[in-house]
């Protein structure tokens, strides 16, 4: 027997904010950005994904630019700060009764979301969610780089990540219940067996008035 899987998207479902968007703000406040457009052109990128036309690559290379010269262990250290500072209070109160029932009703849950891993499994667990997939990158010299290694999981790409996960846990290969945001995450939406749009955008929410799906009003 297949057991259900519950799937979240983590920027502005499961949080207040985009995460990538607050570390790029820690990151400045701790005087570690040295070019002064950085987060000008972060911000330009971020609104290019919120038309779902952001190019994954250029995003990662720009916003993994600060962490030259530091070791994996340096800026785990600088995650697990952001986390704690940053993210944690902005997560919705809904987010975490829904998280809490889940849990207790032994159900598995997983984030998957189009933010680089080291940020994204940094939070998961801070959010009582053991399974978490972002967009992985090439490591080397014990230091990260800006290469995308694998498929991202962005838009399409999450579909093929879930299902990459799955040919390694088929016992979670039941109903899929997958709450979201964003248009980004329409591929996956149309895969799911039931969505739920979280403050869903303009976009998703067109989408979702065409079928059916559940709109949820979350809020800080």
């Amino acid at each position: 027997m297949s057991n259900p899987l519950y799937v979240f998207d983590l920027d502005h479902t499961l949080i207040d904010a985009d995460c990538s968007t607050l570390w790029s703000r820690f990151l400045s406040r701790e005087g570690l950005i040295k070019d002064p457009d950085y987060l000008a052109k972060e911000h330009k990128l971020m609104l290019d994904y919120q038309r779902g036309e952001m190019n994954i690559h250029e995003y990662v290379g720009v916003t993994l630019a600060p962490l030259t010269g530091m070791t994996i262990a340096d800026v785990d250290t600088l995650v697990a700060r952001c986390v704690e500072t940053d993210v944690l209070p902005l997560v919705y109160p809904e987010a975490k009764r829904l998280i809490e029932q889940l849990y207790a009703q032994g159900q598995q849950m997983m984030i998957i979301s189009a933010s680089v891993s080291l940020l994204v499994k940094a939070i998961a667990p801070r959010l009582g969610i053991e399974h978490a997939i972002g967009i992985d990158l090439v490591t080397g010299n014990n230091a990260y780089t800006s290469v995308i290694s694998g498929v991202p999981s962005y838009q399409a790409g999450k579909i093929t990540r879930l299902k990459e996960w799955l040919a390694v846990n088929p016992e979670y290969s039941g109903e899929l219940t997958f709450y979201t945001d964003s248009i980004n995450d329409l591929p996956l939406c149309l895969e799911a067996d039931k969505v739920l749009m979280v403050n869903p955008c303009q976009k998703l929410a067109a989408q979702g008035a065409r079928y059916g799906w559940q709109t949820l009003n979350w809020s800080l």
